[in-house]
């Protein structure tokens, strides 16, 4: 459900367009819809995550600049900077800190090895390069239209694909109960 709501003002965004068939109505709408999603979660659970504070200064400077320019390519290029920058923290993670970002967001969930979460953060540093160079390829060989249409179904649908393979792949590293001792032990299938 979070990842939909974080999807909401690229769906306002959407339909705005498609109504209007202009991007810089949209990009003017988007800009408070996704300051009122921010204050939403701000009042419902009194935090608001670093990750979508960067993505909110993006959309309001790279919004704003597309607005007051009347120029579609900083809009075109905020999910590519917003990705990269997702890939530039997760990478960084491995490195400063006891525990890289993944597991960090979902260890209270999941318990695995190390390796594991290594392996996990590293694929989302890789899908994140990936979609920030697939917007761009995008936005740059394709109709503004079709960049619509792909920063809302394609970008969340290769989210949402990429989530299920990751939970695939967790499956295989999740300690399973065991009749013995009551309790539980990693199984390691991919070696």
């Amino acid at each position: 459900m979070k990842l939909l709501f974080d999807f909401l003002p690229i769906a306002i965004f959407f339909g705005v367009y498609k109504y209007t068939g202009d991007i810089i109505i949209a990009t003017a709408v988007l800009i408070p819809a996704t300051l009122l999603q921010m204050l939403y979660t701000w009042i419902k659970t009194h935090k608001v995550e670093k990750m979508q504070l960067v993505t909110l200064g993006l959309v309001v400077v790279m919004g704003g600049a597309t607005v007051l320019l009347k120029d579609k390519t900083f809009i075109q290029w905020k999910p590519t900077v917003v990705n990269w920058l997702f890939a530039v923290a997760f990478l960084g993670s491995q490195f400063i800190g006891a525990k890289p970002l993944v597991q960090r967001m979902m260890e209270s969930a999941v318990e695995l090895p190390k390796q594991i979460w290594l392996r996990l953060n590293l694929a989302w540093v890789i899908f994140f390069v990936v979609m920030g160079a697939l917007n761009l390829f995008v936005a740059y060989t394709m109709s503004e239209e079709t960049w619509v249409n792909f920063k809302l179904f394609g970008m969340l649908g290769l989210t949402l694909v990429f989530i299920v393979l990751q939970g695939i792949y967790l499956s295989k590293h999740i300690p399973e109960k065991t009749e013995e001792n009551g309790g539980s032990e990693p199984v390691e299938q991919d070696k």
